[in-house]
């Protein structure tokens, strides 16, 4: 196939050219130095020759997309967008690599590595939808690297809101990491579809392939098509990626989007879980915490750090407990539970004739005796209330801590959880942590005092917390 030669670089106010960076179909991105402040950074310009008033429109909605998204710490920064004096619009954007398209093809990426990438460009997916954003083109050549490593999710160029597709949308598709239904022409894309992109890119960056590709094979885009509409894809073929995480990928691209992850954080609780399997530190999530941050965000979701099992955790925050409660997208609400008090009744007496001191305090005695019963029998109701809202969530208690070198491991008795239940650990930051293990390990330093409650999670809901456990970490 003959490559076209890049366009023309064009005069940029406030800014030098330097070299060409790469080419694609609708546009070429150039290396430039900017002049204040002096940094350098990538410039997507679009083609001359493609350039309309669709193609601006398209841009437009790239630029507002990327502009809504781009303060996501995976997300692809944007410093500023215009259009040049030739007429050509183009993006500055942050300067990053995309040495991982490359790399996943020609060595083997250690599995904890692809577990922190697909959890950070997860985090940045559900950051997307929960803005009303779908990528649309989720795959391992529009993951690009900063100059520190962190893995960013870019190229929103064909990126719609989820209110304003429709089915008869044209969409530019590749192939190996989209969804059956969509190469089907069955939907334009859908959050389902953008999770199956998702643990498409996962598998790609364990096998060094996309899902559906045969080594050796005929592997044109009818071969793929027909493949991934079986959805059926070839085992990963490496010993050291646990069963857990093969079996969640293959549910993530079943052919029936019901049996998938049902959302993009959904698909990262459950990456999480095995990196604690493996032994190796949690990646937290990265979802906006605050509901002005992303404009359109109504969920909020703590960003979560929590370390392994095996080799402890992450040192907790000092600081008082939060109790804003915090909604967290398929669980029940962090935070305190305030129960309001039965409002007090008002006692009027009419008292024509005083009986005397001695009836008076008789009859007193009998008021209050009166009120304590009626006391009792809101509490005996509360309690009744608390027990039938528990839904038959068991409760943790008994919670036992030992500190040794710099850690404490709390664990506690199985209360009798049942398949798919979860331990929902909170620590006094308010960041919560959900796990299958009844151990949970943090590191503390001299001095701290560490703390902990714990609820089982049953699908989406939450039983009633233990008692908190704290353990002073005593100085060395």
């Amino acid at each position: 196939m003959v490559r076209r030669l890049p366009s023309q670089p064009p005069v940029l106010p406030g800014f030098s050219y330097v070299h060409v960076l790469g080419s694609g179909g609708f546009a070429d991105v150039f290396l430039y130095e900017q002049n204040m402040p002096r940094r350098q950074v990538a410039v997507k310009v679009m083609l001359s020759e493609v350039v309309n008033d669709q193609v601006r429109q398209m841009f437009q909605a790239e630029a507002n997309l990327m502009a809504q998204l781009t303060t996501h710490p995976s997300i692809l920064t944007v410093y500023q967008a215009s259009v040049s004096s030739d007429g050509r619009p183009y993006l500055v954007m942050e300067l990053c690599s995309a040495s991982l398209s490359e790399r996943y093809r020609r060595e083997r990426i250690p599995v904890p590595e692809v577990l922190r990438i697909a959890i950070k460009i997860g985090s940045a997916v559900e950051s997307a939808h929960r803005a009303g954003v779908l990528h649309r083109d989720i795959k391992p050549s529009n993951i690009l690297l900063t100059a520190y490593g962190h893995p960013v999710l870019s190229d929103f160029g064909i990126a719609s809101t989820i209110s304003s597709i429709r089915d008869d949308d044209s969409v530019g598709l590749s192939i190996p990491w989209s969804a059956p239904e969509v190469l089907l022409d069955e939907t334009p894309g859908t959050i389902s579809s953008e999770v199956w992109a998702l643990g498409a890119t996962v598998y790609s960056l364990l096998a060094g392939r996309s899902p559906f590709e045969i080594p050796g094979g005929a592997n044109g885009s009818s071969d793929l098509m027909s493949r991934i509409a079986r959805a059926k894809p070839q085992p990963i073929g490496r010993p050291d990626v646990p069963a857990s995480l093969e079996q969640l990928l293959k549910r993530t691209m079943s052919r029936r989007p019901e049996q998938r992850p049902a959302s993009a954080l959904e698909f990262v609780r459950e990456l999480q879980l095995i990196e604690t399997e493996l032994g190796v530190p949690q990646t937290s999530v990265e979802i906006a915490m605050d509901d002005w941050a992303l404009g359109t965000v109504s969920d909020l979701e703590d960003r979560t750090r929590v370390r392994p099992l095996a080799t402890g955790a992450t040192a907790p925050r000092q600081g008082r407990r939060r109790r804003r409660p915090v909604p967290v997208e398929g669980y029940a609400p962090l935070g305190t539970v305030r129960e309001a008090s039965p409002p007090a009744s008002k006692l009027s007496h009419s008292r024509p004739n005083d009986p005397g001191p001695g009836i008076r305090v008789l009859t007193w005695v009998l008021v209050v005796a009166a009120v304590l019963v009626v006391g009792l029998g809101v509490s005996a109701t509360v309690v009744l209330v608390r027990t039938a809202a528990g839904d038959g969530i068991p409760k943790v208690s008994d919670i036992s801590a030992a500190e040794e070198d710099g850690t404490v491991e709390f664990s506690w008795a199985d209360p009798g959880i049942a398949d798919g239940d979860r331990y929902q650990i909170e620590m006094r930051d308010g960041s919560p942590s959900i796990q299958s293990s009844p151990r949970f390990v943090v590191d503390a330093r001299a001095g701290e005092t560490v703390c902990i409650t714990v609820r089982i999670n049953r699908d989406g809901k939450t039983g009633d917390p233990s008692t908190e456990k704290c353990v002073d970490v005593i100085e060395g």
